[in-house]
């Protein structure tokens, strides 16, 4: 397969016999490339023995008191955050095994960014193989935070930091203006949506996440007469996701599930939701206690699922054969940061993890 995502660092990792991923020390030299662990003019000579010493052998202790050493307070915490993380990892054995005792303790104290390497890496691992671009881009959405636009009746998420690079932020609608302007146009840079006709340049895009999806499960056709009828998308990005969701609980879980995008609940039944984000998890909290009834602000669920298990009894006894409904929101800026520990940490399983 085409290495779609360098920077997750894929081939300088190990596969156990579990199909999990473990870490190499040329996989750690990554990390230590990051601009918060690299040198800058000021750098004291204690931190640049630490530095080399690092990239020579990446695995090897480091005492309490040479890391000391170091002048700068920011390179004393930056490296402390490294080494904490890669001491964890090490002792872990995986990054699939380090993931979940992170979350199921909680207290996490280690910067976002050592987080979404380790779910990109893992993300890079379930859809090794796959040549499918909508599928690949619906999978950035585990890692990479998103702004969302809506745009005539469609919800379109953009990588938020490339979408934040190039847009005008004196606009009222900065991202709409770009996911309508067509490549090029006036010398500035658009955005694509990715679709059918455009899938193939996924994989030859220079500029990495360059590419808009479409969230949108669902339009209208007009018929005339008064008469519209709704088809499913057939390039949904919220059916992509669920297909990689599917495998993310398959992966860690080893637990079947299908997850099927859905455009309301109407379920006098309901019993179990989890939402796949801050927001969302709110919402649907609202939604639940509201009996279905309308969302004070519905335009902020931006996608729903239904979770059914392939076997029921793989679900807790109280609740077997009842959907789980998953959800995804946008925060007031219009940012989505999907939390894809929530359906690992949540989901109503028989027995433990």
């Amino acid at each position: 397969m085409r290495d779609i995502w360098p920077g997750s660092g894929f081939r300088e990792l190990r596969l156990d016999d579990h199909g999990w991923l473990a870490p190499t020390d040329a996989w750690l030299r990554l990390l230590l490339a990051l601009p918060q662990l690299d040198l800058v003019e000021e750098s004291c000579a204690a931190e640049r023995r630490l530095r080399a010493a690092l990239l020579a052998a990446p695995s090897r202790p480091v005492p309490p008191l040479e890391l000391l050493a170091l002048a700068d307070a920011d390179a004393r915490d930056n490296y402390g955050h490294f080494l904490r993380f890669r001491d964890g990892l090490l002792a872990a054995g995986t990054l699939e095994a380090w993931y979940l005792a992170l979350f199921r303790a909680g207290g996490i104290d280690l910067p976002p960014l050592f987080i979404d390497r380790v779910t990109e890496a893992i993300v890079r691992n379930l859809v090794d193989g796959t040549e499918d671009a909508i599928l690949l881009r619906a999978a950035e959405l585990l890692f990479r935070p998103q702004r969302i636009a809506l745009v005539d009746g469609r919800v379109l998420a953009a990588d938020r930091d490339r979408a934040d690079r190039l847009s005008d932020p004196g606009s009222l609608d900065p991202l709409g203006r770009l996911l309508r302007q067509e490549p090029g146009a006036d010398a500035a840079p658009g955005l694509e949506i990715l679709n059918a006709d455009n899938a193939a340049r996924y994989f030859e895009a220079t500029e990495r996440h360059a590419f808009a999806l479409d969230l949108s499960h669902t339009f209208g056709t007009d018929l005339g007469h008064g008469l519209v009828i709704t088809l499913a998308r057939a390039d949904s990005g919220l059916k992509a996701l669920g297909r990689v969701l599917e495998r993310w609980v398959r992966h860690f879980l080893g637990v079947g599930v299908r997850i099927e995008p859905r455009s309301r609940v109407d379920d006098p039944a309901w019993r179990w939701h989890i939402g796949l984000d801050v927001d969302a998890t709110a919402l649907l909290n609202e939604l639940y206690l509201k009996g279905g009834a309308e969302l004070a602000d519905p335009s902020r669920l931006i996608g729903l699922f239904q979770l059914e298990f392939e076997d029921p009894q793989a679900m807790r006894a109280d609740l077997a054969g009842k959907p789980v409904y998953l959800g995804l929101g946008m925060s007031a800026a219009q940012t989505l940061k999907l939390k894809p520990q929530n359906l690992l940490l949540d989901l109503p399983l028989a027995g433990p993890m």
